[in-house]
């Protein structure tokens, strides 16, 4: 059986969370209110918090709603893992 995410992936995905959750913090007190201001399912928001996967459409929506660029959201918080071969 094939391994759903291997652990680079698993630490992209936690960074996403982190990144996530910093710029959140930046610009509303509490996840639920980011979330239900911004339509986004606050359980579904939460689970990106903390590392959980996303759709690309999703990870859109969530950066638009934070007012931020794709390039500028990944030009932090990312170049601390180097990828598995």
């Amino acid at each position: 059986m094939r391994k759903l995410h291997n652990e680079y992936t698993k630490k992209q995905l936690e960074n996403l969370g982190k990144r996530i959750k910093a710029l959140r913090k930046e610009r509303e007190s509490s996840y639920e209110q980011f979330a239900f201001k911004h339509e986004i399912h606050r359980v579904q928001y939460g689970r990106y918090e903390n590392g959980g996967d996303m759709k690309f459409s999703s990870l859109m929506r969530v950066l638009q709603a934070l007012d931020i660029s794709p390039k500028e959201f990944f030009s932090e918080g990312f170049d601390d893992i180097e990828k598995e071969d």
